[in-house]
């Protein structure tokens, strides 16, 4: 079977011809792999850049968050049948912390993930627990069942960010995250949403197909220019570029609210004085809760094929490395492999 891996730390990833996925135990499934997605996540532990050291005792590990497939094989415990189509919740609790046994499993403090601590979804086949797999709709197609996780990452920040009916609204990141920031801040109602980049040409394309026509490419002028004075409601960050935070504050009205969702590999420099004076909310937002799920597939149900633009290549498996380079370089958006 191969498998796309990262073997060891530094640069790079392994195409591999490895063994078949394990026999499911009780509470595991076997899925069939139809599309599986490179995350900008993968793409910084693709590069190595810092904050991807806690991989380490983990490899070499099939990569691989963003997946969905058929359920092959079911353990006895599953409530799920063979033949389900599924996408797949990355994160796996452990049930036995401390906040696990509150129910607090979002913070769950042994907490393991998918594709990057155990194995994923880059191979044909991967064993998952059952609890971890939802049934797609029927509308649903496996190609976008496999956009449900960084569908929900995107509207897990509206979320966190409060956005209402009328809010201006700046997403900082014109990525597959920075996409579903903007989709979902309009479905919660904004009343105008800029996305902001830097020369992204094909990401932009991406975005005016969704739609969204106020897009700010800061490779041109210098944000408050391109705001051309307006302050907005809140900023929704998705650079993973500590400084734009920064940029952010300096167009969020007073007490407004930016949240920062990207994985940054260094610190940021507050300018505290303003932040305090300007009485500005910083909030973190990573990953999602378990509802929210369920709400982003019902809205993924009404409309799938809105969604698809989103998804500008599909690979096979074999060619996992070129998309990853095209992940890296910029020239695509959602790339997805197909085992």
């Amino acid at each position: 079977m191969l498998t796309l891996r990262k073997t060891k730390p530094g640069f790079g990833l392994d195409l591999f011809e490895g063994t078949d996925a394990p026999d499911p135990s009780a509470a595991d499934v076997t899925i069939r792999v139809e599309s599986a997605g490179i995350c900008g996540s993968d793409v910084h532990a693709y590069e190595w850049t810092d904050g991807y050291g806690f991989m380490v005792p983990h490899l070499p590990i099939v990569m691989g968050h963003e997946f969905a497939g058929h359920i092959v094989k079911a353990g006895a415990g599953s409530v799920l049948p063979e033949g389900t189509r599924v996408t797949i919740m990355p994160g796996v609790d452990c049930g036995v912390c401390a906040n696990c046994r509150r129910g607090n499993a979002r913070n769950c403090l042994s907490r393991s993930a998918i594709g990057l601590t155990r194995n994923g979804g880059f191979a044909r086949y991967v064993t998952v627990p059952a609890a971890n797999c939802l049934p797609l709709p029927a509308s649903v197609d496996t190609e976008l069942g496999a956009l449900t996780e960084p569908l929900c990452v995107g509207a897990e920040a509206v979320l966190t960010g409060e956005v209402g009916l009328g809010d201006t609204v700046l997403v900082m990141g014109p990525g597959t995250i920075g996409q579903a920031i903007a989709l979902f801040a309009r479905a919660a109602g904004a009343g105008r949403v800029f996305i902001a980049g830097k020369a992204d040409g094909p990401r932009f394309d991406v975005l005016r197909a969704l739609g969204f026509n106020d897009i700010l490419d800061v490779a041109e002028a210098p944000l408050p220019e391109l705001l051309d004075g307006i302050k907005v409601d809140v900023v929704i960050e998705a650079t993973g570029y500590p400084p734009s935070v920064t940029d952010g504050l300096g167009v969020l009205r007073k007490g407004g609210v930016l949240v920062v969702a990207g994985i940054h590999p260094g610190p940021l420099t507050l300018p505290l004085t303003d932040f305090v004076r300007n009485r500005h909310q910083l909030r973190a937002t990573h990953g999602c809760e378990r509802p929210t799920w369920d709400k982003v597939l019902t809205i993924l149900a009404r409309e799938p094929d809105s969604f698809r633009p989103m998804i500008t290549h599909r690979l096979p498996l074999a060619d996992g490395l070129r998309g990853f380079e095209l992940a890296r370089q910029r020239a695509a958006s959602k790339v997805m492999l197909r085992p």
